[in-house]
């Protein structure tokens, strides 16, 4: 699609629809004259290019990426409105855009019923989701991966409610074992699930806890917010293999978040909340004298932790999902494409002298550390820096990222590594842009020339 025609197109469209309401004088205290406004833009887009190319392939660092084109009419539209979705009357269109958006998001998971709302991110998010559990569950404290993201924590800081890492396996996902020993001690109200983690994309073996839930009485809820959309190919024939059954058990949970602003192809930001129990809505319950009195039906403030939130995010999602919709033939083949992109790079760096594997890619994260003589974690840390600031500043440039990796997590994976440091970085690239499926062999070898420099 054209961006530039449609971002015109949105700007006169809006320019149609304000016509409408007759005429009226700008205010002078707002006039910039166009040669003042040249001069600050060009200084502000001359700031701008301290960017790293987050559109390019060559970008295979953080989970970072441009929005769709769509997105960005959608939302461009809609915020010349500047609708705020707290309240019906602050954005009726935008709000009911949101609400067809959620439906589609929890058919996505599989819950039969649902209430839930966009938020601002899948900090918000996961913030009310245990906002929620606690208020169930009172007294009681939260259980989380240890390689969970670090959210949960802190939110279990905010909320007054202790928190419980629980040990992972060898390759970062919870253990059930050690769940279900912390959850013999009955001081744990709820469980956290993680579906993609953030460090390497490790899932949590959602369906072998939910007999737990059953047995301790625990609430489920399931962090999503990196891998969540990845259920679009679980057991699907595109998915490469992406095993089902986690998947499918999230619709069995209480809770669940997702962040469209990641796999979801969003401008920042764009996370959710969804419920299974509709009767959650009573922890928000609240009153506003003069916010909802144009409707009788329910304001999506009324629901939300959050008082104002953009309606243009609502916009967005709904002008792209329905061009590609969140099913395994629509957004699903965007997702399939990195996953395979994965897998491929993988494959190229078992076959390496240089490059080894910190583990095996569940989604679209890959991981890996420069082989080194001696194989001691002080040398890996060395020449895994070496090669990330060497790809960004000279020659032909890549940008990576890296994880911090325990001395016993590391030698958990690789046992021959020598701990002469209490951990090491590992390199870590999120091929979440499609165009990466395509891109990867030239990732690696310009990896292979990285690696060589760094552990000769």
């Amino acid at each position: 699609m054209d961006l530039q025609h449609w971002l015109r197109e949105a700007v006169r469209s809006h320019e149609r629809w304000a016509e409408g309401f007759g005429t009226y004088e700008p205010h002078p205290s707002l006039a910039v004259p166009d040669e003042r406004f040249a001069e600050v833009f060009g200084e502000f887009t001359e700031r701008l290019r301290d960017n790293y190319p987050f559109f390019h392939p060559r970008y295979a660092g953080q989970m970072l990426k441009p929005p769709h084109p769509a997105a960005v009419v959608g939302y461009t539209t809609a915020m010349l409105i500047n609708p705020n979705n707290h309240a019906l009357d602050g954005g009726p269109a935008t709000a009911a855009m949101e609400k067809e958006v959620v439906g589609q998001l929890a058919a996505m998971f599989g819950l039969d019923t649902h209430l839930g709302h966009l938020t601002t991110s899948g900090t918000v998010a996961n913030l009310e989701a245990l906002y929620v559990a606690r208020e169930l569950h009172p007294g009681l404290g939260v259980a989380y991966s240890a390689e969970a993201h670090y959210t949960h924590g802190r939110m279990c800081g905010v909320l007054g409610v202790e928190g419980h890492p629980v040990a992972t396996d060898d390759l970062g996902r919870m253990d059930p074992t050690a769940l279900e020993e912390l959850l013999s001690t009955g001081r744990v109200g709820t469980v956290v699930l993680t579906a993609g983690t953030t460090g390497l994309g490790a899932i949590d073996p959602i369906d072998r806890v939910l007999p737990l839930r059953e047995r301790h009485g625990v609430r489920l809820h399931v962090d999503a917010a990196y891998g969540g959309f990845f259920t679009l190919l679980a057991g699907a024939p595109d998915g490469a293999g992406l095993p089902a059954a986690p998947w499918r058990a999230i619709s069995d949970c209480d809770s669940v978040v997702v962040d469209p602003h990641k796999h979801g192809l969003q401008p920042y930001g764009c996370g959710a909340v969804l419920f299974a129990d509709p009767d959650v809505g009573r922890f928000y319950l609240h009153d506003s004298p003069y916010t909802y009195f144009t409707s009788t039906d329910l304001h999506l403030g009324e629901i939300s932790l959050e008082c104002s939130r953009a309606g243009a995010s609502a916009a967005a999602l709904w002008l792209t999902f329905q061009l590609l919709p969140p099913t395994a033939d629509g957004l699903g083949r965007v997702l399939a494409a990195g996953r395979r992109a994965a897998l491929r790079w993988a494959e190229l760096i078992e076959a390496s002298e240089r490059l080894e594997l910190y583990q095996p890619p569940e989604l679209d994260i890959v991981s890996y550390f420069p082989r080194t003589d001696p194989v001691a974690l002080s040398r890996i840390d060395a020449a895994a820096q070496q090669m990330l600031h060497q790809g960004m500043t000279e020659g032909d440039p890549v940008f990576l990222s890296t994880l911090r990796a325990s001395a016993p997590a590391f030698t958990a994976r690789h046992p021959k590594v020598i701990a002469d440091e209490d951990g090491s970085r590992v390199l870590r690239s999120v091929l979440m842009k499609p165009e990466s499926e395509g891109y990867v062999e030239k990732l690696h070898d310009r990896l292979e020339e990285l690696a060589r420099a760094a552990a000769p």
